[in-house]
C-alpha cells in the first residue's frame, strides 16, 4: 500500500521555473520540460498555497557563456561566490523565453519570486542567490504565513529544484519533491547525484498519486 500525504492549509506548492526557455524549443531546453505542465496543473488544485519562481536575467548576465571570451556553454568559471557553470543566454527579462509557460493554469497562485536578476550572480535556489547568503524573500514569506511544509515541482530537477530543496531543508522546512512534476538536464550523471544529495539532506521523494 502506498503511503499517502494529506495536504493541509499549512502546506505550499513551489513551482520552479516553468518557463519557455526551459521547454522544448527554448534556448536551454530541458528534455520533456513541457510535460510537467499538465502534471502541475493537476497537482496545484490540491493546494491552497502556491508560489511560482521565475528565472529573470538581465541582458549580459555573467552566467552566460556569451559574456566570456573563448568560453562555451556548460564550461565552468570561478566567481567570487564559487564555481559557476556557464549557460546559453536564457530567461532574459522582456523576452518570450523568460515568460512562464502559457498553459500553466494556476489562477490561485499567490506570489511570483524572481531570481537571478543581479547581473554578477546566478541564482538556482528559490530561497537564495548562488552565494548562499542573499535571500530571495521566499523563506520569510513562508514562515510568516506559518507554511512549514513545501512540495516542489518544476525545472530542472538537478539544478533549481535540487538547490531549492536543499536550501528549504537548511531553513527548517519539511521538503517533498514530486517526481512526475519535474524534469532534469542530467549533465554527466547530475540527476542521480541530485537525488542522492536531496535524500541525504532529508528531502522526501514522492509521487503525485501519494498526494491527497
Amino acid at each position: 500500500m502506498i503511503d499517502t500525504v494529506k495536504i493541509t492549509d499549512k502546506d505550499a506548492l513551489i513551482v520552479v521555473d516553468v518557463q519557455y526557455d526551459f521547454c522544448p524549443g527554448g534556448s536551454l531546453a530541458v528534455n520533456g520540460g513541457d510535460e510537467v505542465v499538465p502534471v502541475i496543473n493537476e497537482i496545484a488544485g490540491r493546494f491552497d498555497n502556491v508560489v511560482l519562481t521565475q528565472d529573470w536575467h538581465p541582458p549580459g548576465h555573467k552566467s552566460f557563456a556569451s559574456e566570456w571570451k573563448d568560453k562555451k556553454p556548460f564550461e565552468y568559471i570561478d566567481m567570487p561566490y564559487g564555481k559557476q557553470i556557464l549557460w546559453p543566454d536564457h530567461c532574459v527579462w522582456g523576452t518570450k523565453g523568460a515568460e512562464i509557460h502559457g498553459k500553466l493554469n494556476i489562477m490561485h497562485n499567490q506570489l511570483i519570486i524572481r531570481k537571478g536578476f543581479r547581473r554578477e550572480m546566478d541564482s538556482y535556489s528559490a530561497f537564495f542567490e548562488n552565494d548562499g547568503k542573499t535571500p530571495t524573500g521566499l523563506g520569510g514569506y513562508l514562515k510568516e504565513r506559518g507554511l512549514n511544509r513545501i512540495f516542489l515541482v518544476g525545472l530542472a530537477t538537478d539544478f533549481c529544484v535540487k538547490w531549492s530543496a536543499l536550501d528549504g531543508r537548511k531553513l527548517g522546512f519539511d521538503v517533498h519533491v514530486i517526481e512526475e512534476g519535474c524534469r532534469a538536464i542530467d549533465l554527466e550523471g547530475s540527476l542521480e547525484k541530485a537525488w542522492e544529495e536531496m535524500k541525504s539532506a532529508g528531502v522526501k521523494r514522492v509521487w503525485k498519486s501519494q498526494i491527497i
